[in-house]
């Protein structure tokens, strides 16, 4: 007989098999009272993901590989169906060894088929219907002027696009309801259904104001690669209260009303640098004098100008107030920065009567001054600069630059702040979402809720929408930090209490958070709960963003956008070739349905199921021992 089939290593194995389906029933009744808190008709997908969860915190890549000797279930496709798929191999090798089958365990929870089926009406409940010739529907983020570009939606819809996304942290309500009626008109004309999906904008973790940089202005002209002026520099000169229409750089004079400037004339100005600098002007009117130059110039406010014609000179004056460039702090890695609860302008190092003032940069949310902690790490502007907390106290904190791009960086106002290792204990929904949901009531298909990140999240978003009327609307759960993935078990299970439920993995802030090496394994990680639960999935983030920004995808977006297939929505950004891309990523899917549904994994134990239960797996043997 093959040492494969032998008595005692089968017994082994079911005697595993036996103990993981003990410990996935005695978890389900451990947690009846949350199956209890959900609609009768979700109560089996939230069974269903405690079977997930307690079987996940086991490694069994053990189990597994003895099992595809045996060519049993290799339990890679088990999201779904996690106590059927045990109990079918527990049968199994009951009829290998022998023994009498027991009782079927998993009679009332689904099987695959019913299972994939549930998945699939839940995701056209909340999604809208599934495209006729490609699993997942297409989202997309439109720009704030969609609403006055007809044109573009009628492509979008054309093209495949499945759902909108507007994006409530910026415009207002009258650019959004512009984009609703624009978006019901296109409707209209291409008889494709569209649904409306909108994101709240959640507390905003950034940096506050920066003083201003210096009032230059560079002008400069395009050049080929030999050197050759292919466009010109141009500027606008303008008397002082000009109120023509300016187009490109604008230039104040600081005297001179009412010049008499013609056609050709030229202005030269002596530059920041002391070069002259000459503009010849190529239109006058109303007080604007556009010009344009062959050279580079730095303009500053003072600088000396003077308008001549021919060889006369008409005129000489000055410069007026330029504006300031934006403001930016920069900081190298040993670098101390202070973040501060008060809202003054931050700045860069510098000395002062007591020795040096490190930089400061004020925080939006005043909350992070009391929950975070010495040690902890600290994230700016999507990860490109890395921080420790060294010192924190009630208005201040101060952390020191760890990572920062080669040749340091330059931290800007209104850049994000991320604090992976920080339990804010702040509420999802602020007081402008509260406000935004009167429209969102009016308006919307589904709401995406920004920074969930605790149960109470949910339940505060549910009775908002309920008090509107609107407890049938879809809620989405943006998962962008380390915490929401960690506690996505329990927004899960708090979610189907009140569904239609989906989950968007919003990769940006997720990578930045867990960092970009673990993004790879957060989001299968996240795909595979969400399937446990049957809840529809949201892929999002830089999808094909090259190629909606600049009409050519690169390599690694097509394949990215390929192991997209394996959710049930795609999210795409705006661009300029956004239709085209929708196009695009609806072929990739429809030619990738045929290679993939979901997915055959190695099943590590997951840390986010919980602590490791007692349970032990044999270990694989040897091909021939």
């Amino acid at each position: 007989m093959s040492k494969t089939f032998e008595p005692e290593r089968l017994r082994g194995l079911l005697a595993a098999v036996q103990g993981l389906l003990q410990e996935m029933r005695s978890a389900a009744a451990r947690r009846a009272a949350a199956v209890d808190a959900v609609p009768h008709d979700f109560r089996a997908s939230a069974s269903n993901l405690i079977h997930y969860l307690t079987v996940r915190a086991h490694d069994l890549r053990p189990l597994q590989r003895e099992l595809a000797a045996l060519s049993l279930s290799s339990l890679g496709r088990m999201e779904g169906h996690a106590l059927g798929t045990l109990a079918g191999v527990e049968r199994a090798l009951q009829a290998l060894v022998g023994d009498a089958p027991a009782a079927d365990p998993a009679a009332d929870c689904p099987s695959g088929a019913q299972a994939a089926d549930l998945l699939a009406a839940r995701s056209a409940h909340l999604l809208g219907g599934r495209p006729r010739n490609r699993p997942a529907r297409i989202m997309v983020t439109l720009p704030g002027d969609a609403g006055r570009d007809p044109d573009l939606l009628r492509r979008l819809l054309d093209a495949g696009m499945d759902l909108v996304r507007i994006n409530l942290a910026h415009d207002d309500a009258s650019t959004w309801s512009e984009m609703v009626r624009a978006l019901r008109g296109a409707e209209a004309q291409t008889g494709r259904r569209c649904r409306i999906f909108v994101d709240l904008p959640g507390p905003k973790l950034r940096t506050g104001a920066v003083e201003p940089g210096p009032r230059v202005l560079r002008v400069r002209p395009q050049r080929d690669i030999f050197g050759r002026t292919i466009e010109p520099a141009t500027l606008t000169l303008v008397e002082p209260g000009c109120g023509a229409a300016v187009v490109g750089p604008q230039v104040p004079l600081r005297d001179g009303v009412d010049l008499r400037v013609a056609v050709g004339d030229q202005f030269v100005i002596v530059d920041a640098r002391g070069r002259r600098r000459t503009f010849e002007v190529t239109a006058s009117r109303d007080g604007a004098f556009e010009c344009r130059g062959s050279r580079t110039a730095y303009l500053t406010s003072g600088c000396e100008v003077v308008l001549r014609r021919g060889g006369e000179r008409l005129w000489r004056g000055w410069l007026g107030e330029l504006p300031a460039l934006p403001g930016a702090i920069g900081l190298a890695v040993g670098d101390l920065l202070v973040l501060t609860k008060a809202q003054v302008p931050g700045r860069p190092a510098r000395p002062d009567a007591a020795g040096a003032a490190p930089a400061h940069v004020p925080c939006t949310l005043p909350e992070v001054f009391s929950a975070a902690r010495p040690g902890q790490r600290v994230l700016f502007d999507d990860g490109k600069i890395g921080a420790r907390i060294e010192a924190c106290s009630a208005d201040e904190i101060a952390v020191r630059i760890l990572e920062t791009p080669p040749g340091g960086a330059r931290l800007r106002a209104g850049k994000g702040i991320n604090l992976p290792d920080t339990d804010l204990r702040l509420c999802a929904l602020t007081p402008q979402d509260r406000q935004c949901l009167d429209w969102v009531a009016a308006n919307a298909d589904v709401v995406g809720m920004s920074f969930v990140q605790r149960p109470e999240d949910v339940v505060a978003l549910h009775e908002e929408l309920e008090r509107r009327g609107r407890g049938d609307m879809g809620i989405v759960l943006k998962i962008e930090t380390r915490l929401s993935f960690e506690r996505l078990p329990e927004l899960l299970l708090t979610g189907l209490r009140s569904p239609p439920l989906g989950v968007m993995v919003a990769r940006g802030d997720l990578a930045v958070e867990v960092g970009f090496a673990r993004l790879a394994e957060v989001q299968e990680e996240i795909l595979w709960l969400c399937e446990a639960a049957h809840v529809p999935v949201i892929w999002a983030t830089q999808v094909l963003d090259s190629m909606a920004r600049t009409g050519t995808p690169s390599r690694a977006e097509v394949t990215d956008a390929a192991m997209s297939v394996r959710a049930e929505c795609v999210m795409l950004n705006k661009g300029p070739y956004v239709a085209e891309t929708v196009r695009f990523l609806a072929g990739v899917l429809e030619r990738m349905q045929a290679h993939h549904a979901k997915k055959s994994s190695m099943l590590r134990s997951l840390h986010v199921a919980g602590p490791r239960p007692e349970v032990t797996i044999p270990a694989a043997q040897t091909p021939g021992a």
